[in-house]
Formats: structure tokens, sequence, C-alpha cells
């Protein structure tokens, strides 16, 4: 489910964020559960309007959140920042941006009243919200969009398969049992699925940097991790969004976050 912002209960009164808990916004959300995700495709349907274009397309992630970290360092790698604009949302964002992302989902569902979710891919031309599901905004960015910037194949099409199966396993909470398999992996691959960086390492980086508290404190113990770990962060993609894998860190000091750039 997508990362989930406050219910807006009047205009005039902006959102605010909620912790990064996809279900769990500061106000209840009507009947008790997150409202089904908005999943409008890319490219999906070309005579339908949603074409691959430069310039077109906004999204709106929010700081702290790991499926906003995904789609940020997405954007990062595929060299797509000039081409898909971003506003970051946090505790201090202005009236005027959670206003801006609020008329995009009335745009999108008539008599809107929900809660506002990011990552949101919002079309500029119709103003309307593409998607809130983040699986589909990360695989339009890697199969729809990359070509309108400069970096390279996230999603090989020889490696589907294998990036589907990572893709699941990462799906849910990162526990010891999986480190140990990551560890054993990364034991004669650079990456996780051979010696290309894909899709899937975002999603590794992504869940080490929010791991279950057991795998926080195993993280030692996995050394080809911590080597995979410190191969990725000296990528600008990766050093320019944020903390040090708490997962993978080879002390205490090293579990809190570097004095790096956050997460734009």
């Amino acid at each position: 489910m997508p990362e989930t912002t406050s219910h807006r209960s009047h205009p005039s009164h902006p959102t605010s964020l909620t912790d990064p808990d996809p279900c769990s916004p500061l106000e209840t959300v009507p009947g008790g559960s997150c409202p089904a995700p908005i999943r409008s495709r890319i490219g999906a349907d070309l005579a339908g309007g949603f074409y691959p274009a430069p310039h077109r397309y906004h999204l709106y992630l929010s700081a702290g959140c790991p499926r906003s970290l995904r789609v940020s360092i997405t954007l990062d790698l595929l060299g797509l920042r000039e081409s898909v604009t971003t506003t970051l949302l946090t505790s201090h964002t202005p009236a005027a941006a959670l206003d801006s992302l609020h008329r995009y989902y009335e745009a999108t569902e008539h008599h809107f009243d929900g809660p506002l979710t990011v990552p949101a891919l919002c079309d500029r031309w119709s103003g309307h919200v593409v998607s809130n599901h983040t699986p589909d905004i990360l695989r339009d960015l890697a199969c729809r969009l990359a070509a309108h910037g400069s970096g390279p194949l996230l999603r090989p099409s020889a490696l589907a398969a294998h990036i589907d199966t990572w893709h699941e396993l990462l799906a849910g909470p990162l526990t010891v049992e999986t480190l140990d398999r990551l560890d054993g992996r990364l034991a004669s691959h650079p990456y996780l699925v051979g010696d290309e960086l894909t899709s899937v390492d975002v999603d590794l980086w992504a869940a080490l940097v929010h791991p279950t508290p057991d795998a926080a404190e195993a993280g030692d113990s996995h050394p080809h991790v911590r080597a995979y770990v410190r191969r990725l962060h000296a990528h600008p993609a990766f050093y320019a969004n944020g903390p040090l894998p708490k997962a993978a860190s080879t002390s205490r000091a090293a579990r809190s976050p570097l004095s790096t750039p956050p997460l734009r």
C-alpha cells in the first residue's frame, strides 16, 4: 500500500504527514482501512493519454518513507531528475504543496475526501493522479520513462524473472533468515541478480535502511552484505538519499544517519 498522509477535513486546513506506516493516517480513514490504490499505468494504453512524455509527470514523495526512498533512488539511477519533477513532503511542508497534491486527488476521484497518499505519480497535463501504487510507479519509471534519462537498464528483460523473485522476497520484513540468504548470494555476486545493478538492489537497500530490530542487530555477522552496502553507498544515487543501512553497519556509531544530503 502507499504511504499515507492525514485525512483532509476542510480545504482551508492543510494536511500533515504521518509516520511511515502506510495505514496509519493522523485521522482515521473511514472504515478503518487503507483506501484502494490508484493504479493507472504509463504507456499501457497510449491512446488513453498516459503516454511516456518527458517533463509531463510529477512525483510527490515523503521524507522517512521507505517507498519514497526507493522512488527517489530510482530517479537518480535513471537520470530522470530533469524529466520527472518532485516535491518532497516533510513536517514543514508549506500548505501550498499539500493543496496542490489534494487538487490532483480531487481531479482523479470525484468528491475526494480520503487520505492523501504518497508516493504519488501525477500527470501535470491532465491534473490527475496516475498511480499511488509504488511497485507500478517503479516499473513505469524503469520501463516507460527511462528513455528520457541517462541511466542504465534497471529491469533488463533477461533478468526479469530473477528480479521478480527477489522483489517478492523483499516485499516482507527483513529478517535474520533473509539476511543469511542474502549474505550467501552476495558472497559470489556483486549485486543481487548478478554483475549489474538492477531495481531489486534498490529494494534491498531500502529494506536494509528499515530492518526488523533482530535483523539490525544481526547485521555485523553478514560480511558480504556489509561489503555490498559499502559498494552501493559509493554510488551517488544511494549516497545522496539518506542514511547508511542499519542492518549492515559495522558499529553502533555507524548506525546513525550520515551527513549526506537528504531524500530529495
